[in-house]
């Protein structure tokens, strides 16, 4: 990786308020170059140039990250928190937030073969003891059996919460990683499903519109 991408990372940690050490900065900047390799034969994102994977992929991932922490604390539990990447791809956010959260416990899902098989090379690569990666349906996996469930473009709010919302413990949350805000999303969910949080993400270096959209089950 050149030194004009370890700035700009450093510079994106610095907009997200982001405290990582240099062992976690080089881990991602890895993740980066694995991501660029693999991509040239599996394809796994349209992104590739490093600097876009950078902003597009890891930053955005981040920016989400003091949100998570957040429920995490909420819970006040002396465990491991757990949190699901359903729709994961390349690992994204679920690999990105296990470098930076290596005290939670990370299952990334996705249905892809390829996709499934990059990230459990990247986890032998880099060494991250707190990911799981599954290759299989999120429908298909045991109910209550993680604290909260992370999307990024998964499906539509009404699809994620029917696909996914069996995942979660009482009280858990679903977070659902948007770009616009889908206004007419929300309105569609389930009697039983609320939108308990919708927040603005500003994202280092990307000019486009993100947002959290928060679920939990009434």
């Amino acid at each position: 990786m050149t030194l004009g991408l370890t700035a700009s990372l450093d510079a994106g940690l610095a907009a997200l308020a982001l405290d990582l050490s240099s062992e976690q900065r080089g881990r991602l900047l890895d993740f980066i170059s694995l991501l660029q390799k693999w991509n040239r034969t599996y394809n796994l994102t349209a992104i590739r140039e490093p600097e876009a994977m950078l902003s597009h992929h890891v930053l955005d991932s981040l920016a989400v990250l003091p949100l998570l922490k957040k429920s995490a604390l909420a819970r006040r539990r002396t465990e491991p928190w757990r949190l699901t990447d359903v729709g994961s791809g390349a690992g994204l956010p679920g690999i990105v937030l296990a470098i930076a959260q290596p005290d939670w416990l990370i299952r990334s899902i996705d249905t892809v073969d390829k996709k499934a098989a990059f990230q459990r090379q990247v986890v032998i690569e880099l060494g991250l003891p707190n990911v799981e990666v599954v290759s299989g349906r999120v429908e298909n996996l045991p109910s209550a059996s993680t604290d909260a469930v992370i999307s990024r473009a998964f499906a539509e709010l009404v699809d994620f919460v029917a696909l996914a919302g069996h995942l979660i413990v009482p009280g858990g949350s679903l977070f659902a990683m948007k770009g616009v805000l889908p206004e007419h999303e929300i309105t569609r969910l389930p009697p039983d499903w609320s939108a308990k949080l919708v927040v603005p993400i500003e994202v280092p270096g990307l000019d486009a519109q993100r947002h959290m959209i928060v679920l939990e089950k009434m």
